[in-house]
C-alpha cells in the first residue's frame, strides 16, 4: 500500500468535504459567526496533533537524544515553526490558532464558549472530561474525542494519518471554498485577518506542509504493510469525524435560522 493508493481510498470522502452544502449556507455575518464559533476547535485540536507529532519525532525532553530519523524530525520541527509562531498581517508572531481567535474577535464573532471550554479543560486536566460537559453539538464532541483517542494511543504513524489526510491534505482547496464564500457574501465587511489566515493556510498547505505530510507518512510506514493499512483506517475515520463537523456547523446554522 501507498500514498496514492489511500487518496484513492478516501477520494469520495474528499469530494463530499469539498462540495459540502454548508459552503452555500454561510450567507450572512451571523452565518459566518456561527461557522468560526464551530470550526475554531478544528483550528485548536490540530496544534494537539501537530504536538504529538513532535513529541514522538523529535526529542522534547532533557536529556537530548537525537530522534531516530533526521528527515521526519526536520519536516515535523518545520511545520511546527510555521502553525506555532507564524508571521500576523501587521507583522507579529503568533500560533494560527491565536490568529483565528484574533480574526473571530476583530469581525464580531464570539469567544466565550471557546474560553469557557479552555478554561475547564485547565480546571479538570482532562480532555475527555472536558468535552462531554461541553454544550458542543454532538458531532463536534465527536470529533474532538476521536482526535483524542488517536494522540491518548501514541502510535505516531496513526497521528500523522489523521494529521495529514484529515487535516493539512484537504485544507488548501476547502480553505479556497470557503474564501470564495466570504469574498462573495461579504463584500462590504473588514475581514482582512480572516482572509490573511485562510490565505496563509492555502500557501503554506499547498507549497510546504502538504508534501512535507505526505513525505512523513511515507518515512513513519515504510514497507510496513500493517502500518499502512492502520493508517487508511485512521484516515478514514478522520475524514468521517470532519464531515460531521462540517454537518454539525451547517445544523447550527439551519437551527438559528429557524428560530428567526
Amino acid at each position: 500500500m501507498n500514498i496514492i493508493e489511500i487518496n484513492s481510498k478516501i477520494q469520495s470522502q474528499k469530494e463530499t468535504l469539498l462540495h459540502h452544502t454548508l459552503y452555500e449556507k454561510v450567507k450572512t455575518l451571523d452565518d459566518l459567526h456561527q461557522f468560526l464559533e464551530c470550526h475554531v476547535y478544528a483550528v485548536w485540536d490540530f496544534m494537539s496533533l501537530l504536538k504529538a507529532l513532535q513529541s514522538k519525532l523529535t526529542c522534547t525532553t532533557t536529556p537530548w537524544f537525537a530522534s531516530a530519523n533526521p528527515e521526519t524530525r526536520y519536516l515535523i520541527n518545520e511545520i511546527v515553526l510555521a502553525e506555532e509562531s507564524d508571521l500576523t498581517l501587521d507583522g507579529k508572531r503568533l500560533s494560527h490558532f491565536e490568529m483565528y481567535v484574533d480574526a473571530m474577535k476583530d469581525c464580531g464573532a464570539k469567544t466565550a464558549e471557546l474560553d469557557n471550554f479552555l478554561q475547564n479543560l485547565i480546571e479538570t486536566k482532562n480532555v475527555f472530561i472536558t468535552i462531554k460537559q461541553s454544550n458542543l453539538h454532538p458531532k463536534t464532541k465527536a470529533f474532538l474525542d476521536f482526535t483524542f483517542r488517536v494522540i491518548e494511543e501514541g502510535k505516531a504513524h496513526k497521528i500523522a494519518a489523521a494529521f495529514t489526510f484529515g487535516r493539512e491534505d484537504l485544507i488548501p482547496n476547502m480553505f479556497t471554498e470557503i474564501l470564495k464564500s466570504f469574498q462573495q457574501n461579504f463584500p462590504e465587511t473588514d475581514l482582512s485577518k480572516l482572509i490573511y489566515y485562510f490565505e496563509r493556510h492555502i500557501e503554506l498547505d499547498a507549497d510546504e506542509h502538504g508534501p512535507m505530510a505526505m513525505q512523513m507518512i511515507n518515512e513513519l510506514c515504510g514497507n510496513d504493510t500493517k502500518k499502512w493499512i492502520e493508517v487508511e483506517e485512521v484516515s478514514v475515520l478522520a475524514l468521517d469525524k470532519r464531515i460531521g463537523l462540517w454537518d454539525a456547523i451547517e445544523e447550527k446554522i439551519e437551527a438559528t435560522l429557524a428560530l428567526a
